[in-house]
């Protein structure tokens, strides 16, 4: 199974379209930031019925902070949402579908990546 990036997600909504995968608690809370009250509810249950959404455990906090030490040693950074999301993919030993190139530097730590076709 894939994890969806938040990206991914949006761009299967815009364009009206489904496709199977999870997605985390992060893109969930991602998505649902940007909607109104009166909306937000009834897309979070479409979301919870339409994924399997992957919250957080102590496997993707350990994962997600051995890739922050790494990164950092490295002199170089992801946003927490985004290495959490990461994080998810890896203690779940899923694909992570994006369309953002930053999470490339995630490979040679373990990441497995599938290219979206679009970017927003």
């Amino acid at each position: 199974m894939k994890l969806l990036d938040t990206d991914v997600l949006i761009g299967m909504l815009r364009e009206r379209r489904y496709e199977p995968g999870a997605i985390s608690i992060i893109t969930l809370l991602e998505v649902l930031r940007g909607l109104g009250e009166g909306k937000r509810e009834n897309v979070k249950r479409l979301l919870e019925e339409s994924f399997r959404v992957e919250g957080l455990d102590n496997e993707i906090v350990q994962t997600y902070c051995s890739l922050y030490r790494k990164l950092r040693e490295e002199g170089t950074s992801l946003p927490d949402a985004d290495l959490l999301i990461a994080a998810t993919a890896m203690a779940r030993k899923m694909v992570l579908k994006t369309g953002d190139e930053h999470f490339e530097k995630l490979k040679e730590l373990g990441l497995k990546l599938e290219k979206a076709s679009h970017r927003l």
